[in-house]
């Protein structure tokens, strides 16, 4: 039997084969004119030609069966699977393959690993594969997602070949449904083996739950409960219980407090422990259950030892004002106790904290509806830190304001900072008449003691200061051990901050330690900046230089206006010189023993050629009004003046309102010269007030009894929204690595609020926000999903509408279940292994814990049903009916000479063999020579049938008709035209007919008489 056959989806059009006898019928007697050969070639063609269309209309196609099989082993590699098992997984899969593959039939094998996720290994392949122990594939291991494996199997089985995947897993899926699956590849006729894993029951005690009322009011007791499940396997017949350590702690605002600590012993099955709580503060609570075992034998994993919740106690009007910390003295001045005062006046809560006191996630700042930036630098804040800070005003609705102040804005090293991005002003200016140029140098040691982290610590510093330049301003960067090295010379930073990044990143270590030419290269280079308004250095070594004379150096360096700073790493450094320096060239002296600092303290440098930013005027200035905000409300008359402010650049955005501005300098360019400014960012409000609330430039504001008036306004409208005008009620459900919310919204008089537009979004433990899309299912009902698959908190902050105040809802997802299925789940297996499989018979469930065992089982049996695959051919048939119709169309309209073509080619086939083609000019001559004579016989027969007559004056014929046609162009045996004298081209007698002239003259051969006849012909054609 043939592998393959010619089937046809539409065999209706068959029926027009009836056709080709009356195809044959017709074509033989319209074709009668025609040569024998070349009628019956015509006839060959059209009937090709009918064929060819009635087989396209009938979608004749290719059919072809198979004996090919491909098997597929799906390896389970999650965490619930020992490392020995799955070992044994993969010897197991080689020796099944090298001892059952079917060579002969060109049998594929592939696998495909999956945990979380699943992945191709390797894919299928006719020849023998050999995996290694190791698997190359990088998934994720703490789920089982058995129904991904099964789906991307059935798009990895070809089509040209049966498919069977043997699945080699412990039936514990934790995600997506893999009966489901199965059932669909049983369906298409693709057999499914089972190999289950089957392991000891090990010891372990796991915390499953954490459980706290999600919002709890200040002050009310409530209860925490533990639940602890013991899956330790009895040990001849006894129960095995497990003691160890239960701890709880509360996290708020950065400290930790332990509830409880307790020593426990846990029987078999769950328990449950509670302890009492209660909260009289307004924040955001943390709470975390840690269980410790007395021995790690009765406790195999630790990665549900775990688990945590939060809850919130919200409190009115919480605000956060972080301060700077000067932290060379260790304090701070007290520079706006003044106005937390007034605030608190106002019923404002406000908290204080200082900048060695920051928030380290994102559920520390949630009990505070806004967050005040008093005069701190960039340096002091981490880029998670900032990244924090803006998604709290952006994804979760919290007002942000910042304060100005020497250490605020683009003064404070702010600009190209995420933070920018949250404020409605740039903090860089982009006119060098309103911010003087400035140039900074900075020297690198690059020593061999300088090599590892060192060094990268001083070139991931010396990368951020570039951040914090202006674009006018220039950075040069020299480097030395024993020579010295140009990294950077002079240049504006501009738009080439990366090129010089990557030339900074560049510098390499090695060699002694001699500061002189890195310092005087620096030197020469900051000389050529003439237009320098500020011109510093920084110097950074860990070493004792060589050399001497360094401090007339720095003095002489300080004579042309440069500063000069040194920064000593570690012990080993010449602290003493370096100070010494410091002191020579007006900078300041660092000694740093962590290398950690090094960023800080490059940026806080960098910032001294950035202080032609503020503007000062201690005569006063006067604010101008530009837009009457809701934060100036019920503030008439004239406002107090201030002294100074932090120029900025207004954004070029709609929905930045300028409220107040200073008053233009000599530069004339309002956009530069904005006091207040406020915008809404994402669901939270961000303010920028450029002066300060007193303490130095707006000193005389405090003698105003709008003070309170205007800083509690401000501090109001950038507030979330307090005061809900509904009830909402957020449910949380966590379901297969998906986190599900469903909100009830009910008004005031408890009836369905519909038709809201609500809108939201949610923040994971990867800081990433993700919008949140809410549709309304029912009456008053409104859901959400969002992907969790990373365990920890998850904080959601759902908008209502306009009008309404935010909802913020939070979720805990707990550690995968992979971590709790301590057994097989063979009920699953045995189900998948006995679908019924269209066309063969069900998959094997192959029993057994050695791999004998499993080997006894051939995966590669061909029990089923043969892969049939079939494919269009009607548009090749189609296409190639209409070369034959073309062929059949010059068939009959173009007559060969079949004789010359045949010499022709016999001609070129000897040429190309290089033998002389002798015989071809003969035969042509004699061919020319026979169809002479014919066309001779031809002419002479016309000539003979014609015969002339007088032609009367009208032109008409005396006693005869004239000739007519071609006969008037036949060539006389004079070789003259066979015209007749007497008669022009139009027919018309000729006026003056002259006798007929013959002459008897004959050519000088037969050859040219024919050129003659020929030539006459074509021109009387032209006339």
């Amino acid at each position: 039997m043939l592998p393959w056959s010619l089937v046809f989806n539409a065999p209706g059009w068959l029926w027009l084969l009836a056709l080709v006898p009356l195809l044959w019928w017709w074509s033989l007697r319209s074709l009668s004119g025609l040569g024998r050969g070349r009628k019956w070639l015509a006839l060959g063609l059209r009937t090709l030609v009918l064929l060819a269309v009635i087989l396209s209309l009938a979608e004749i196609r290719f059919h072809r069966t198979s004996e090919k099989l491909t098997v597929v082993y799906l390896l389970d590699q999650s965490l619930s699977i020992p490392d020995d098992t799955r070992r044994l997984m993969i010897r197991y899969v080689n020796e099944e393959i090298r001892q059952h593959r079917k060579a002969a039939t060109q049998d594929n094998a592939g696998v495909i690993v999956f945990a979380r996720e699943a992945t191709i290994e390797h894919p299928p392949h006719a020849a023998e594969i050999r995996i290694p122990e190791t698997i190359e594939s990088r998934i994720e291991t703490d789920a089982t997602n058995l129904a991904g494996a099964i789906k991307l199997a059935q798009a990895t089985l070809p089509e040209d070949s049966a498919g069977r995947i043997v699945i080699i897993c412990d039936g514990n899926e934790n995600l997506g449904d893999a009966r489901e699956q199965a059932r669909r590849l049983a369906e298409v006729g693709v057999g499914i083996d089972v190999v289950p894993i089957r392991y000891p029951a090990r010891a372990e005690v796991a915390v499953e739950k954490l459980t706290i009322p999600t919002d709890v009011n200040s002050g009310q007791p409530f209860d925490i409960q533990v639940v602890l499940n013991n899956l330790s396997p009895a040990q001849k017949n006894q129960a095995t219980r497990v003691p160890g350590k239960l701890k709880i702690v509360r996290k708020s605002g950065g400290r930790e407090e332990t509830l409880s600590e307790q020593e426990v012993n846990v029987a078999p099955g769950k328990q449950v422990f509670t302890v009492r709580e209660e909260i009289k503060g307004a924040d955001f609570y943390t709470y975390e259950a840690h269980f410790t075992p007395a021995s790690k034998a009765q406790d195999n994993l630790s990665q549900n030892n775990q688990a945590s919740a939060f809850t919130q106690v919200r409190g009115q009007g919480q605000v956060l004002l972080i301060e700077y910390i000067n932290e060379e003295t260790g304090a701070t001045g007290g520079d706006y106790d003044y106005l937390i005062q007034r605030l608190k006046e106002e019923n404002l809560q406000v908290t204080k904290r200082n900048t060695q006191e920051l928030f380290t996630s994102l559920g520390e700042l949630q009990p505070f509806d806004s967050v005040i930036l008093a005069n701190v630098p960039r340096e002091a804040f981490t880029d998670e830190q900032i990244s924090l800070l803006v998604r709290n005003t952006q994804q979760m609705g919290a007002g942000l304001i910042m304060l100005g102040g020497e250490h605020s804005f683009g003064a404070g090293g702010w600009a190209n900072t995420e933070l920018e991005e949250a404020l409605p002003v740039e903090f860089q200016i982009r006119n060098a008449k309103v911010a003087p140029v400035g140039a900074l140098a900075m020297v690198i040691d690059r020593s061999g003691s300088m090599m590892g982290n060192k060094l990268q610590m001083a070139i991931e510093a010396t990368i951020a200061t570039i951040d914090v330049l202006q674009p006018w301003d220039y950075v040069t960067v020299t480097s030395f051990d024993s020579f010295g090295y140009m990294v950077v010379p002079a240049t504006k930073k501009g738009e080439k901050g990366h090129t010089i990044k990557r030339q900074i990143a560049n510098i390499g270590s090695g060699g002694g330690t001699n500061m002189e030419p890195g310092i005087r290269l620096a030197y020469e280079e900051l000389k050529k900046v003439k237009d320098a308004a500020t011109r510093h250095m920084i110097i950074l070594t860990d070493g004792q230089t060589e050399g001497a004379g360094y401090e007339q150096m720095i003095r002489a360096i300080r004579k042309d206006g440069i500063t000069v700073s040194t920064i000593a790493m570690g012990a080993d450094a010449d602290s003493a010189l370096l100070a010494s320096l410091a002191v020579a060239g007006q900078g300041k002296f660092y000694q740093v023993n962590s290398y950690k600092a090094l960023p800080r303290i490059f940026m806080q440098e960098a910032r001294k050629i950035s202080r032609p930013l503020i503007y000062e005027n201690q005569s006063g200035l006067q604010p101008i009004r530009k837009y009457p905000h809701e934060m100036l409300k019920g503030i008439e008359g004239t406002l107090p003046p201030f002294t100074g402010y932090v120029r900025t650049t207004v954004k070029n955005h709609p929905l930045v309102e300028v409220s107040l501005v200073a008053p233009l300098p000599n530069d004339g360019d309002e956009k530069y010269n904005t006091l207040l400014a406020s915008w809404n960012f994402g669901l939270g409000k961000a303010v920028a007030w450029t002066t300060d609330s007193g303490r130095k430039w707006a000193n005389s504001w405090t003698q105003s009894a709008d003070y309170d008036r205007f800083f509690s306004q401000m501090v109001r409208w950038s507030m979330r929204p307090a005061g809900d005008t509904g009830k909402f009620t957020v449910n949380t459900e966590v379901q297969e690595g998906k986190v599900r919310l469903v909100i009830t919204a009910l008004d005031k008089e408890d009836e369905f609020l519909n038709f809201l537009s609500m809108g939201g979004s949610v923040l994971g433990p990867d800081m990433k926000p993700r919008d949140l899309s809410i549709k309304q299912v029912a009456p008053g009902r409104y859901v959400a999903e969002f992907p969790a698959s990373t365990s920890g908190n998850y904080f959601a902050m759902l908008a209502p509408g306009q009008g309404m105040a935010p909802i913020m809802a939070g979720v805990n997802v707990p550690y995968s279940p992979e971590f709790l299925d301590r057994e097989p789940n063979e009920a699953l297996l045995r189900e998948l292994a006995q679908l019924p499989t269209t066309g063969s018979e069900p998959g094997t469930y192959i029993n057994g814990a050695k791999l004998e065992d499993w080997l006894a089982v051939d995966t590669f049996r061909h029990n089923l049903a043969k892969a049939q695959s079939s494919q269009d051919i009607w548009p090749w048939v189609l296409f190639a009916g209409a070369c034959l119709f073309f062929a059949d169309v010059f068939n009959r309209r173009v007559a060969l000479d079949w004789g010359w073509l045949g010499d022709q080619l016999r001609a070129g086939w000897l040429r190309l063999r290089g033998q002389t083609a002798e015989l071809a000019p003969a035969v042509a001559m004699n061919r020319l020579k026979s169809r002479k004579a014919e066309l001779r016989q031809e002419l002479d027969e016309r000539r003979a049938a014609v015969t002339l007559h007088p032609v009367n004056s009208a032109g008409g014929a005396a006693n005869a008709p004239l000739p007519t046609g071609d006969l008037a162009n036949l060539e006389s045996p004079t070789g003259k035209s066979s015209g007749h004298p007497l008669v022009n081209r139009t027919g018309q007698g000729s006026p003056s007919p002259a006798p007929p002239q013959t002459t008897t003259e004959e050519p000088d051969d037969a050859m040219s008489r024919l050129l003659k006849a020929k030539k006459k012909v074509w021109e009387d054609r032209q006339l």
